[in-house]
């Protein structure tokens, strides 16, 4: 399995998350060119070198018109009621921006995902400000900015192609943030309004580490939040960000493969002391037949000296919130405990077996320096029914 690990200790914004993704491509420069040809009107990107307190990495500079906007300016997007000092340009509206990214040369997939990012960012700042979401006016020239930004991530996730994305915890700084209304506390109110239910800290540093637009890249296409997974990496990417602290500013981005043979795997345990035999096996069945991989139940002496059953459950991370849910919904317990647990796994195949009544059906199971076979039992029981012998009489061989 390919994973891509986004390590956001600096936050993220958009032109950090394109530069980084950037190097995971075959080549940089390349991708810089196939962007410029999509020929935003007064658009460019540049894909620079750039170092931070010693760390050599690429740098995302999109200019509009030849004019390049503060990275964090144009993340605050103001609606019709407030001009600001830019009274010479337009505003966009959702339905523009959406105009906009539809006349793209790109897939359907990339505009579908940069129009879902731009509808998040729409919505925390109608959240923030207090109204509908199509009353949300963009600044035309941040706008444009940050809609290459967003593009561009979507390209770069779709040419990336990874088959599971996990985000570290995000920094988001600490202090205010000057935009388009004044001052703000950091993390700014839409940012904020983004990332909630995002695992996220602050940071000694001052000043907005993740902007809206970097918040929103973040939520559209992170699987899940945390540390990073088991893997070996294959590349890394260091995307740099405009201003200079302490620490280096950057994302960092690892594609990796993980060894998935045994698959993460999740134990799941509840002692119940009050089912029939009749419910357990319902509950057995119907949680088997929701995607486990096994269940299982042993008889247990609870409290109060009470006999009990603890019933036992593996399932595939992904699909252990459905599993839970199974759980409660067949079982009276009240609480379930959660483990993780590797499991090894030999690699299994399908095989046609040879006997001295026919062919059936076998598995082959081989790994660890091992290989075992063995027949499809109801295959072996109809044989041994049509020739009235016993199922351990019946020899087979592989046809391999």
């Amino acid at each position: 399995m390919r994973i891509l690990y986004l390590e956001c200790n600096m936050g993220a914004a958009g032109d950090m998350l394109t530069a980084a993704l950037s190097e995971l491509t075959e080549n940089v420069k390349a991708f810089e060119n196939r962007f410029n040809a999509l020929g935003i009107p007064n658009v460019s990107l540049t894909l620079e070198k750039s170092e931070k307190c010693g760390i050599t990495g690429t740098h995302a500079r999109v200019t509009v018109g030849g004019e390049e906007e503060d990275e964090h300016m144009h993340d605050h997007h103001h609606d019709h009621h407030d001009h600001h000092h830019h009274e010479h340009h337009h505003h966009t509206t959702l339905s523009d921006v959406e105009h906009i990214i539809s006349h793209f040369n790109v897939s359907d997939t990339v505009k579908e995902n940069a129009k879902a990012v731009y509808k998040l960012i729409a919505e925390a700042e109608a959240h923030a400000h207090g109204r509908e979401t199509g009353d949300i006016h963009f600044h035309e020239v941040g706008t444009l900015d940050a809609i290459a930004d967003v593009t561009a991530v979507c390209m770069l996730m779709e040419e990336i192609n990874p088959d599971k994305i996990v985000v570290s915890p995000v920094s988001v700084g600490s202090g205010s943030v000057k935009c388009a209304h004044g001052i703000l506390p950091v993390p700014a109110p839409a940012t904020e309004y983004i990332l909630r239910g995002v695992p996220i800290g602050g940071t000694d540093i001052k000043g907005e580490l993740c902007t809206p637009t970097g918040a929103a890249l973040l939520k559209r296409f992170a699987d899940e939040f945390g540390a990073m997974p088991e893997m070996k990496i294959i590349k890394t990417g260091y995307g740099m960000g405009t201003k200079d602290f302490e620490r280096a500013n950057m994302v960092r981005a690892f594609i990796g493969e993980a060894d998935t043979s045994g698959g993460e795997v999740v134990e799941l345990r509840c002692n119940i002391d009050d089912m029939t035999g009749e419910q357990f096996g319902f509950a057995t069945e119907e949680i088997m037949r929701g995607g486990a991989l096994d269940v299982y139940t042993a008889p247990i002496v609870m409290k109060k000296n009470r006999p009990g059953t603890l019933l036992t459950v593996l399932c595939r991370a992904e699909n252990k919130e459905d599993i839970i849910s199974l759980i409660f919904k067949h079982t009276t317990t009240l609480g379930i405990r959660e483990y993780s647990i590797t499991r090894h796994t030999l690699t299994r195949r399908e095989t046609a077996l040879k006997t001295p009544y026919g062919t059936v059906r076998g598995k082959v199971s081989e790994g660890y320096g091992t290989k075992t076979v063995k027949a499809e039992y109801e295959d072996l029981a109809a044989m041994a029914r049509e020739h009235n012998i016993s199922l351990k009489n019946i020899k087979y061989e592989t046809e391999e």
